[in-house]
């Protein structure tokens, strides 16, 4: 019961971290809804949360409420879930495909906007970076030399990884702990290969502690690059994950749900040393999680944005080749199935998430 007794002694994370994943999915229904309104497609409701409506406004054609459970949220349009032909010519489903297919995708483009201007806005002012060149091989790595690592040889890859940052050589490290490991160097221009097996004490990798690297001085540009690079990062870290879950390294029940998400960012408020500390570490990783939120909606899966971008442009091809309009119906009977399963999916790991806080 101590991950109970932890989060009563900091409440003040809960609400954050409740806070800011509400403000991920709010982002992500404020870009269907900006890119609706832009292509003049008619939208019912603006809602964050899901459940009963707590507050809400009427505005001039659209319904905007905040409800009572903080993790969802929708934008409503005219015709979205509608069968057969749609007289409003303002219909979601009365538009073309194009503009359709802008307006599903909007949500995530949202997400990926905003984790870009929050990782901007958190690293302006850093007095620098640490890149992947070597400054320095300490005696505890055996022979230095050409055929070795040497100072000035900047390491662009990891079994295959690309590599930018300093940040990016502890992560993939550490997946790779105890694997035969192989960097890609530029060397005086050219590209070579050096392997060698990571080893660890205690969990930690001995490999990177012969090392040092070179800084790289902070300013505007070197800032940007590093927050696009970051981007980057975050579809890696989710690319990988997926693939752990594909070759069975890691299965369903190490999947997290909202309720684990929040309990992520209150452990990473509490492992802080300062409050200013916890704030700022919990919005990085609400930037991370608003990355995997726009991946995972863009995935060709059905119900999802990215499953009916693509049912979209199947329907284009099949009517192209047939010439004739195929009916809504059979995409929202699909969508609906897809959905089932989907809640299915979230009950199981809503818990998952409730035991891995119960017992800690």
């Amino acid at each position: 019961m101590q991950a109970l007794t932890t989060i009563e002694r900091n409440p003040m994370y809960i609400v954050l971290a409740i806070l800011a994943f509400g403000v991920i999915i709010a982002i992500h229904e404020l870009g269907h809804y900006l890119s609706a309104k832009a292509l003049n497609v008619k939208v019912n409701e603006f809602a964050i949360g899901m459940g009963p409506k707590l507050l809400y406004v009427q505005g001039k054609e659209t319904l905007y409420s905040l409800r009572a459970l903080p993790f969802g949220g929708f934008c409503s349009m005219e015709g979205e879930h509608e069968e057969g032909e749609v007289p409003d010519p303002r219909a979601f489903i009365s538009q073309k495909r194009w503009r359709r297919i802008v307006i599903l995708a909007a949500g995530s483009v949202a997400n990926f906007i905003a984790a870009f201007i929050i990782v901007l806005i958190l690293t302006l002012g850093a007095d620098g970076f640490v890149g992947t060149t070597i400054s320095e091989v300490t005696d505890s790595l055996p022979s230095e030399g050409p055929s070795e690592l040497m100072a000035g040889d900047r390491i662009v890859a990891l079994n295959g990884e690309r590599l930018f940052y300093y940040d990016d050589f502890i992560l993939l490290m550490r997946m790779n702990a105890d694997k035969p490991i192989t960097f890609t160097l530029e060397r005086n221009g050219e590209l070579i290969d050096y392997q060698r097996r990571s080893y660890t004490i205690d969990g930690v990798e001995q490999f990177r502690y012969s090392i040092n690297f070179a800084p790289i001085e902070g300013n505007l540009w070197e800032t940007v690059k590093y927050s696009g690079y970051q981007m980057y990062g975050f579809i890696r870290m989710i690319r990988l994950s997926v693939a752990m879950m594909i070759s069975g390294a890691a299965g369903i029940e190490d999947m997290a749900g909202p309720v684990g998400i929040v309990s992520a960012m209150n452990t990473i408020g509490q492992q802080a040393p300062t409050t200013i500390d916890a704030i700022g570490n919990i919005i990085f990783f609400m930037a991370f999680i608003g990355v995997n939120v726009a991946v995972i909606n863009l995935l060709p899966i059905p119900a999802m944005d990215g499953g009916r971008i693509l049912f979209t442009v199947i329907t284009w091809v099949i009517e192209k080749i047939t010439r004739r309009q195929l009916n809504p119906k059979y995409e929202n009977y699909i969508n609906l199935g897809a959905f089932a399963l989907l809640i299915c999916l979230m009950v199981f790991i809503l818990y998952n998430d409730v035991v891995r806080i119960i017992t800690g």
